[in-house]
């Protein structure tokens, strides 16, 4: 019996680039995913750290007439849409905020700028079951 001996050894690249380049592509992806996913979800706790954020969300919950359509208790209900753009005491506020309580939900709708403190061009309530729209500015 003779052995072939003259058999050329393949190298690494060779032997394993059928699940090496499948599973590097996917590596990729999955990475690119998650730091599209961490932008994402840096830039909505930013707004939702935000100070015109929480004192809506605070007004939101005081409001009797929005308590009444809404029930009680009141909480936000998924992601927050807008723009939050703050420099040193000025900034400018453009926010959609779902909230929801027992008896439905709504959006609450923030408009709002900054000289030293904030002020609310727009704060109100849509209400979706009966779509009405609450102001919260009117006193």
């Amino acid at each position: 019996m003779e052995e072939n001996y003259n058999e050329v050894k393949k190298n690494w690249w060779d032997r394993n680039w059928k699940w090496f380049v499948p599973t590097g592509c996917l590596s990729l992806i999955v990475l690119f995913g998650l730091f599209i996913a961490g932008i994402f979800f840096g830039v909505t706790s930013l707004m939702k750290d935000s100070d015109v954020y929480k004192d809506a969300i605070f007004q939101v919950k005081q409001n009797k007439e929005v308590m009444q359509q809404l029930g009680n208790p009141i909480e936000t209900d998924g992601m927050p849409s807008g723009s939050i753009n703050v420099s040193n005491n000025s900034g400018e506020c453009d926010l959609e905020i779902p909230i929801k309580g027992p008896k439905g939900t709504g959006i609450l709708f923030v408009t709002a700028h900054k000289r030293v403190k904030w002020t609310y061009d727009e704060l109100s309530v849509y209400i979706a079951s009966t779509e009405k729209e609450i102001n919260l500015l009117k006193k």
